[in-house]
């Protein structure tokens, strides 16, 4: 076989060994799954009617239209929410002495890597996939957008799903245990929470909306709010693809870099 036929066979592998790893440890899978979930509840149901009124000036309370503007952001946390696992699962693999095994064995070297990575980014589109059913579910409708809005916005989402994935896999190589994983990747998730993902960054105090404005998840939370309600997306899409392109080289030049390293 060639080299590049063993690759595949070796990151097929991998890839396999990745998605069944949260069988073994569901409630992990289930608390990083329904926290989004929650949120978009929570922030719906309870806050909505005041969360509404306030963009909307103090005006009369509609809260279709804040699951409409919520539902980007909700989107996107899902995916760092998700990718936490995905810093656990590595680190897992690390103190278990799995990747010592791995070493000595005649397997692509990067197939481990990889097999995270892909297996991370489907986990991802499937909880989108869920929290979406959710959103729908409880009023989000994307009515306006037509196929040429939903390919790119399907395509931010798992670029998206692949920048993040890469960090996270940075930091749970850098982790000395799985707790200590989980606490470094939280960034991930608290990031949404401090975008434009729950209130326009107009909304915000002078003193906050450059912390808002200038981070990766605003403009991607604008891109695809704006490409999914079909409203468009002004100056935003290629900030955000660039985040994005930027996010990805960055963690997985780390990523590689903290494997290739000899174990001590």
């Amino acid at each position: 076989m060639s080299s590049l036929a063993l690759a595949v066979r070796d990151s097929s592998t991998m890839l396999r060994r990745t998605l069944l790893h949260p069988r073994r440890y569901p409630s992990l899978t289930l608390h990083l799954l329904l926290t989004p979930v929650l949120l978009l509840l929570l922030f719906v149901y309870v806050f909505g009617d005041v969360m509404s009124a306030g963009i909307g000036g103090g005006g009369e309370a509609d809260r279709s239209e804040y699951v409409a503007y919520l539902v980007p952001g909700i989107l996107l946390l899902t995916i760092g929410s998700t990718t936490i696992g995905s810093a656990v699962s590595v680190t897992m693999d690390m103190t278990a002495g799995i990747i010592a095994r791995f070493r000595t064995l005649a397997i692509h070297r990067g197939a481990v890597l990889i097999g995270h990575v892909v297996g991370s980014v489907l986990r991802c589109m499937m909880s989108v996939l869920l929290v979406g059913a959710v959103a729908v579910a409880i009023g989000f409708r994307t009515t306006d957008a037509t196929a040429v809005e939903w390919l790119p916005a399907i395509g931010l989402l798992t670029l998206a799903s692949l920048a993040l994935t890469w960090i996270a896999v940075g930091m749970g190589l850098s982790s000395a245990n799985p707790e200590a994983a989980s606490n470094n990747a939280l960034p991930l998730m608290i990031l949404p929470l401090l975008s434009s993902a729950f209130v326009p960054v107009d909304a915000m105090p002078g003193w906050f909306r450059p912390i808002a404005e200038y981070q990766p998840f605003t403009p991607a939370i604008e891109t695809l709010g704006g490409l999914l309600l079909g409203t468009g997306i002004g100056h935003n899409g290629w900030p955000a693809v660039a985040w994005c392109l930027a996010l990805a080289v960055l963690g997985h030049l780390w990523s590689t870099s903290l494997y290739a390293r000899d174990p001590k």
